[in-house]
């Protein structure tokens, strides 16, 4: 109950700088708002940019990203949305220097095979560009639990920290993508045959 409490508080509190900052029209609230999650931002990107250097570039350009978007987005919950921000910036970043994205953790990862399966093929940007468009397919809350489990290297309790989802939610978001996940890539190989 204490955590349940703790992220209601959190979420109230990002609220009323997100409300604050609608009616100031400036940045300076969005900014109070943005330094409180500096740490998880620039980690996202320390994680997948493997740089010091270009993870601190890459913070200053997600705040100068993210007052473009903030307005076009009912943000229903700030951290989590941040987090999907930040990682798809990065993952963007590595797209266009055309490097691979990393996969920490296979140990982990290999206990899913199912998973690791659909992201065999390297090389192959078809099958990569398939499996991209199958994760934008997928619920919210499965694509959420999947990314932050898998490219994120979370483990469920810090996934339901970042999302105050139960573990038994991100346990059964988590089977359940990874199930339609499969389905979609094969649909997609017998389109594609």
């Amino acid at each position: 109950m204490g955590m349940e409490q703790e992220c209601d508080k959190e979420t109230i509190e990002d609220e009323r700088l997100l409300a604050l900052h609608v009616q100031d029209g400036t940045n300076r609230w969005l900014g109070q708002l943005y330094s409180r999650y500096l740490p998880l931002v620039y980690g996202v990107c320390l994680k997948y940019l493997r740089n010091p250097d270009d993870a601190g570039d890459a913070v200053m350009d997600i705040f100068e990203e993210l007052t473009v978007k903030v307005g076009r987005y009912e943000v229903e919950r700030f951290r989590p949305w941040l987090y999907t921000l930040a990682k798809n910036h990065c993952l963007q970043r590595l797209r266009r220097k055309r490097l691979e994205i990393p996969a920490d953790d296979a140990g982990r990862i290999m206990e899913y095979a199912p998973l690791v399966h659909l992201l065999d093929g390297e090389g192959d940007e078809a099958r990569f560009a398939a499996l991209e468009r199958c994760l934008e397919r997928l619920p919210e809350k499965q694509r959420e639990c999947i990314d932050r489990f898998f490219y994120g290297g979370k483990s469920y309790a810090d996934i339901s920290a970042e999302t105050c989802w139960p573990v038994k939610s991100i346990k059964s978001f988590l089977q359940n993508g990874k199930r339609n996940l499969k389905l979609c890539m094969e649909k997609e190989a017998d389109e594609t045959d």
